[in-house]
């Protein structure tokens, strides 16, 4: 009680509390007697609701197993990470393909020429604006000019430039211990839902008026 300043006579009523909130939160379990402390590292199960919107929204999507995600995110701890953990999955439950830059493009040849071309041939692109990266926000302009939609994401609103905030901004919050499997199944429901609703993920004058840019 000592580490938490908790009165002695208060320490039966605060574990009580503790507990009572641990048990609302699904953080402890009890078995044969005993109780122990769930592991919040590893995500949560899928919810039901999510599972019944991807059914939903696959069947309207014009997937097939050729199509591509390209990930445009800041490949410094922790946020490169987060690919591995989370986009990675996602992508593959919206039947995608992931594709990020370091890991699958890099070969011969200018990167930039690599870059453009995985922007190019993606169906559907995702992009963590999180730290305000500038490989990130230069793949994003090159994406945005070639009318790709793109599913925005950021740890918070202040790394969202201004001219960005009218397309929907997935947000999420590393302080929530379930954060891992919400931002995943969100991820995967919003690549569905661009391919599905293009207008909510791109500029919506890239949609109506000029010419699309012509590959080399």
């Amino acid at each position: 009680m000592d580490t938490f300043g908790v009165p002695q006579g208060k320490a039966a009523e605060f574990e009580s509390i503790l507990m009572d909130s641990l048990k609302y939160a699904n953080l402890i379990e009890g078995s044969n007697g005993k109780t122990r402390v769930l592991d919040v590292s590893h995500s949560a199960t899928e919810s039901p609701d999510n599972k019944e919107i991807l059914e939903r929204l696959g069947k309207k999507a014009a997937v097939s197993s050729g199509d591509t995600c390209f990930v445009m995110m800041p490949f410094k701890s922790p946020h490169g990470e987060y690919y591995a953990q989370i986009y990675q999955k996602a992508i593959e439950k919206a039947g995608l393909t992931p594709v990020r830059a370091d890991a699958e493009l890099f070969g011969t040849g200018k990167i930039i020429d690599q870059v453009w071309r995985g922007i190019n041939d993606s169906k559907v692109l995702v992009a963590e604006l999180t730290t305000r990266n500038p490989n990130v926000f230069y793949e994003l302009g090159l994406a945005h000019a070639l009318r790709k939609p793109v599913v925005l994401i950021s740890g918070n609103s202040e790394d969202v430039p201004f001219d960005l905030r009218h397309i929907r901004v997935i947000y999420y919050d590393t302080n929530d211990p379930f954060w891992g499997q919400k931002l995943l199944d969100k991820v995967a429901e919003n690549i569905l839902s661009a391919i599905n609703n293009p207008e909510e993920a791109v500029f919506d004058k890239a949609l109506t008026g000029g010419a699309r840019p012509a590959l080399p």
